[in-house]
């Protein structure tokens, strides 16, 4: 394909207009957390399919939109994910973790079981597109794989903070059995699990502090 441009010519937007949804979207994100207790009640999946249609306009590597969303609902599929992701976390949590990672994990309260995999109405399993494969077999290499993922589920949380819901990044390590309990095809690696639903009635959260803006901002 060769180079070939279109006109952009976004809207600009009033400053007091530009501020104010500016200063919303940052009380929306402020009020996030990463939930681990969540109710099994149902959300809208309309609500689910724009927040991942928000992931999907994410930027990418040579715009090769290297991600795939699978979406879990059924109950079975996501209690095979649980029992599997928690065997995983079992082995990391008796040692192969590490000490220092063990250390650095204890205020978050975390341990190997996971209710959040099959409590949540919805899972969102993140996959990364290492290389793309043609119709005829043949194999093309994709550019900043991470980078570009990583931004979508940067947008993917967003989205559904927005929208009322809660998530969690959730990373069993390994994750590969994701891939063959999913039968994702040999091009995609499991980038992270998302669990998505609202809050149960009695959630709780780790009482951490966020960073405020004058210790991560540097200006020059």
């Amino acid at each position: 394909m060769t180079y070939h441009p279109v006109p952009y010519r976004p809207a600009r937007l009033p400053d007091d207009e530009s501020l104010a949804r500016a200063a919303t979207l940052r009380q929306h994100m402020e009020a996030r957390r990463s939930v681990r207790m969540f109710s099994p009640d149902p959300v809208p999946e309309r609500a689910v399919l724009d927040a991942i249609a928000v992931a999907s306009t994410a930027p990418s590597g040579a715009h090769q939109q290297p991600w795939t969303f699978v979406l879990v609902a059924d109950p079975d599929v996501r209690r095979r994910i649980r029992e599997a992701a928690e065997a995983e976390e079992q082995l990391s949590y008796d040692g192969r973790l590490g000490d220092e990672w063990l250390a650095a994990l204890r205020p978050l309260g975390t341990d190997a079981v996971k209710p959040h995999l099959t409590d949540a109405p919805y899972l969102i399993v993140v996959f990364q597109q290492r290389f793309a494969l043609d119709e005829d077999g043949g194999v093309r290499k994709h550019y900043y794989v991470d980078e570009s993922v990583g931004i979508a589920v940067g947008m993917l949380l967003t989205a559904l903070q927005v929208a009322g819901l809660a998530a969690l990044t959730h990373t069993p390590s390994p994750m590969r059995f994701l891939g063959e309990l999913l039968g994702r095809p040999r091009n995609e690696k499991a980038f992270a699990v998302i669990p998505v639903g609202y809050p149960a009635d009695d959630c709780v959260v780790p009482d951490l502090r966020r960073k405020p803006l004058g210790e991560v901002l540097v200006r020059i």
